[in-house]
């Protein structure tokens, strides 16, 4: 790897970090409404939003309410972006004239953005209005993500209440994190990205005279291009400060309309990981132990660090059949950093395939490690293109669970149920009783966490071996052998696990892989959050045990080791076999 490679990655984890501690601590006071500033300002809006839909702060839920609000507050969000898709033909706000979107493309884009995974199987700049893309997608953007960090501070109050029922309230937690944390991010992140060139207009799209005329496919000569803008940079903002990644066009942030420059690229990058990193720091400060969730934070850092260098030098070695070629891949001094464009004498090197020179190969593996172990699936480069190592890091990454950061409020309750697996392993090693944070783990704690990190594996591998096995999941290809098994696992890696990236080689906006990945984005997200909420309420019932010498302490060095263990254990476990039938084979194949 090269110097600069390593200067990018550490520039980066550096800022992410200091910027999440103190968004963490403001987190964590918001949803103990201890927000004293932010209260005075948006207070009014927050009360209104409450007597407008009838909420009362005070009446708190058990979890089975609590689950029972957030599943039918999430329907009835599919509901609507499904229908808006369906008329979008006749509302306004559609100067392309663009006709309504196909049953099975609508239903499996509505609980892809209903469920917080934005899995697009359509080209945004010519599918989507303006109308659905405001109303539509950027609103599930923002109440999805809520969604996500509202069930996470509901298991929060299960750790820390004792002897009750009650975890809150969904609808002030979703309110309140949308309101304090969400938009006020988005109202940051939206006008910096329309300095560096975002478009944000209701205008019609605009044509460009071509500088030299060319023939389309008919052999007709074109002179003019159309070029697609919209409301774009208030949907890149949300997009990825809620994990959410769907792009405003086909090709995602690898647009130069939704990242413009090496500036846009790293700010987005930060956005991407910003709440996930930051939810660690507010769950310290709520369960009154901050060194708790700076050891979480520890293990997530350093399974991104190793997961971020071997992406990185997988594309900086380049394609070996170009190497046998006698094509130069080498980095030259003065290679593109974050914020530098490279100059003309220079050549970033490795694997440009795919891959924006803007950007070149260190920015893309950043961004694609980061996209993919946060939940978010937004790209800056075709994830497809990738050597067969260098894209095998992300697949993993979704396979581990989206644990490693994680979508917001998901990854960190996802990684939670890694704690309490871990937490009961090591009490069986010595003999006692497992606790966590003063609370017993028993069997209804060890069952339900059980089912939220196997299922996300029960899903893939059933997924992919469908596909594998039908023509309907075969047709869709467009590489044949190890290559085209991998972008079947990536599909379902995506869907499982509520990423939303893919192996862009896929052709998934089908009949057959429109159901089949609804389905599992579906299960991947409700059957993890309802037994993580039993959890919380489970947890809130139970009593404080003091700690005593035999008591594990779960912020050292080596509970993070053991935590680190657990994760890479089942996920090695789970999807060594088909890795090894898809990137690694290819990979062999592809030696001299």
């Amino acid at each position: 790897m090269t110097a600069n490679a390593w200067f990018q990655i550490a520039l980066y984890l550096g800022v992410l970090i200091l910027l999440a501690m103190p968004l963490g601590e403001y987190m964590a006071r918001v949803f103990e409404g201890r927000s004293r500033l932010s209260q005075r300002i948006l207070g009014p809006v927050e009360r209104l939003a409450y007597w407008f839909c009838g909420v009362r702060t005070d009446d708190e839920m058990s979890w089975k309410q609590y689950a029972l609000a957030m599943m039918l507050f999430n329907l009835a969000g599919l509901l609507v972006v499904y229908v808006l898709q369906r008329l979008q033909g006749h509302l306004p706000l559609n100067p392309q004239h663009l006709g309504g979107v196909s049953p099975d493309s609508a239903f499996n884009t509505a609980v892809s953005f209903a469920t917080n995974t934005n899995w697009q199987g359509y080209a945004g700049e010519s599918t989507m209005t303006y109308l659905t893309q405001m109303l539509g997608l950027t609103v599930q953007n923002f109440v999805s993500a809520a969604s996500g960090i509202a069930v996470l501070v509901a298991l929060i109050r299960g750790l820390v209440r004792r002897e009750t029922d009650l975890i809150g309230n969904f609808w002030v937690d979703l309110t309140r994190c949308t309101l304090y944390v969400l938009l006020p991010l988005s109202v940051v992140l939206a006008p910096a990205l329309v300095w560096q060139g975002v478009p944000q207009t209701f205008s019609p799209y605009p044509t460009a005279n071509l500088l030299q005329p060319t023939q389309d496919a008919n052999g007709r000569e074109v002179t003019e291009q159309v070029l697609a803008v919209g409301p774009v940079a208030s949907q890149v903002a949300i997009k990825e400060l809620g994990t959410n990644g769907g792009g405003f066009f086909n090709v995602n942030s690898a647009h130069p309309f939704e990242n413009p420059t090496p500036l846009s690229n790293f700010l987005e990058m930060l956005a991407i990981l910003l709440i996930p990193a930051a939810l660690c720091f507010a769950f310290g400060a709520m369960v009154r132990d901050r060194r708790q969730g700076r050891a979480i934070l520890a293990a997530m850092v350093a399974m991104f660090t190793g997961c971020v260098i071997a992406c990185v030098w997988a594309e900086e070695q380049g394609n070996p059949s170009l190497t046998k070629l006698g094509v130069d891949q080498k980095a030259r001094d003065g290679e593109s950093s974050i914020l530098v464009v490279a100059s003309a004498r220079a050549q970033p090197g490795g694997n440009m395939e795919g891959k924006e020179v803007r950007f070149g190969p260190v920015n893309s593996a950043i961004w694609a490690t980061a996209t993919t172990s946060a939940s978010n699936g937004s790209v800056n480069s075709m994830h497809d293109s990738f050597t067969p190592l260098g894209g095998l890091v992300p697949m993993w990454l979704m396979q581990l669970g989206e644990v490693v950061f994680g979508g917001v409020g998901s990854g960190l309750y996802g990684m939670l149920a890694f704690v309490i697996v871990t937490v009961f392993v090591a009490g069986l090693m010595i003999g006692r009783t497992p606790e966590y944070l003063g609370k017993k783990i028993e069997a209804p704690e060890m069952k339900m966490a059980s089912l939220v990190i196997l299922i996300p594996p029960l899903l893939v591998l059933t997924g992919t071996a469908v596909a594998a096995v039908t023509t309907a999941g075969t047709s869709s290809l467009a590489n044949r052998g190890a290559h085209g098994l991998s972008e079947m696992l990536y599909a379902y890696s995506s869907t499982g696990n509520n990423n939303g990236s893919a192996f862009a080689g896929l052709n998934a906006n089908t009949p057959f892989y429109n159901l089949t990945t609804a389905l599992a984005m579906l299960v991947g997200r409700y059957c993890l959050a309802v037994p993580m909420l039993a959890i919380a309420g489970s947890l809130a019932r139970k009593k404080i045990v003091p700690a005593s010498a035999g008591t594990l302490a779960t912020h050292t060095p080596l509970f993070v080791l053991m935590l680190i263990g657990a994760v890479v254990l089942v996920g090695a476990l789970s999807f060594i076999p088909a890795l090894a039938l898809g990137p690694v084979a290819e990979y062999l194949e592809m030696l001299p």
